[in-house]
């Protein structure tokens, strides 16, 4: 499958300031350095949490700046320098080699590429997989999906480089399928409302042959073994814009944390999750939720009353993945064990 992937996601091991709401300003922080060289694994988010409190904003100090027309170009070596425009913090950029060697302009002629990549915006092998492969379905696609019926010569588990038969109705045009398995339904918790399937990357697999509802393929990929009754879906050719530029949803936006990747219950920094509003409520990729921990619910030994304790924010997400009813995020920061149930809120 193809991929549109113009730069990685944030690496957040640097972001330890205190979440605090967002703000039309970058904020500075007390401790921020004067300098700062790029070493490998940095990221824009990274350097942007070494100055900012905020570091959302880091847009603002970036391309406010002419000399940093394009700040997915910042290579290892290059030197940061935080100055003051007009009054406001703006970060200049000394070229390291990489980023001397590296030419924006095409003509024809020779052009240098730099040993070093330059540096992403998030450590996009957190959700590589999401962003290539993985879907949300409506729920009863992949019942009435084509299915695995044997392996190459019957085998009951089959993997890369084997081959195997499935069943089903298959479009003649169509030569290329994922092979997927159903993960968790998604539920609304306060409506109740089917949101959707987790539909679990298997294989990719092209058709060799097609005999009436029998189709014959050769296994070009697989995450782990394909089994006898793993659904085939249509591989969909999705351009996923992955140089995300962090900011509030449009709208006021209540949501929940109702699944996490992996069958857990329990949610630390990185991982991902899924929610329960998508494009019906006007989501998109790169919106920022804080996250609130769910209160605990105690007995209150003056009254003997059960009372649920404030939820606390505790956290922060960035959506990178929408579908209509639900979507996946990342967490960017989890100042303490989160869960799915913890409620997510516009900044």
């Amino acid at each position: 499958m193809k991929k549109t992937l113009l730069a990685s996601l944030f690496s957040l091991s640097a972001l330890a300031a205190p979440l605090l709401g967002w703000a039309d300003e970058p904020r500075l922080r007390n401790s921020h350095p004067d300098t700062y060289s790029v070493v490998k694994g940095d990221t824009l988010w990274d350097i942007s949490a070494r100055f900012l409190e905020n570091p959302w904003m880091w847009p603002e100090i970036w391309h406010a700046n002419d000399q940093i027309a394009n700040p997915h170009l910042i290579f290892p070596g290059d030197r940061i320098r935080l100055v003051y425009l007009d009054g406001k913090p703006r970060l200049t950029l000394d070229r390291g080699e990489a980023g001397r060697t590296y030419k924006a302009k095409l003509g024809p002629e020779i052009h240098v590429v730099p040993k070093e990549k330059a540096i992403t915006t998030i450590p996009l092998d957190r959700i590589n997989s999401f962003l290539s492969r993985s879907r949300a379905v409506d729920v009863g696609v992949l019942d009435a999906a084509p299915y695995v019926l044997a392996g190459g010569d019957e085998h009951i588990v089959t993997g890369a480089g084997d081959s195997l038969y499935a069943r089903g109705k298959f479009d003649s045009e169509t030569k290329a399928y994922g092979v997927y398995r159903q993960g968790e339904v998604y539920i609304d918790p306060q409506t109740k409302e089917p949101l959707g399937v987790q539909a679990i990357d298997i294989a990719s697999i092209k058709q060799r042959a097609l005999n009436g509802d029998i189709g014959t393929f050769d296994i070009m990929r697989t995450t782990q073994e394909v089994r006898l009754g793993d659904r085939l879906l249509k591989t969909v050719e999705r351009s996923i814009d992955s140089t995300f530029f962090p900011r509030p949803p449009s709208q006021d936006t209540k949501a929940e944390i109702i699944g996490v990747e992996g069958g857990v219950n329990q949610v630390g920094k990185l991982d991902v999750v899924a929610l329960n509003r998508g494009t019906r409520e006007e989501l998109q990729v790169g919106d920022v939720l804080l996250i609130y921990k769910k209160g605990d619910t105690i007995r209150d030994r003056v009254t003997n009353e059960l009372v649920q304790l404030p939820a606390e924010k505790s956290g922060l997400l960035m959506v990178f993945s929408v579908f209509e009813k639900m979507s996946y995020g990342i967490v960017l920061e989890a100042e303490r064990p989160l869960r799915t149930g913890d409620e997510l809120r516009s900044p």
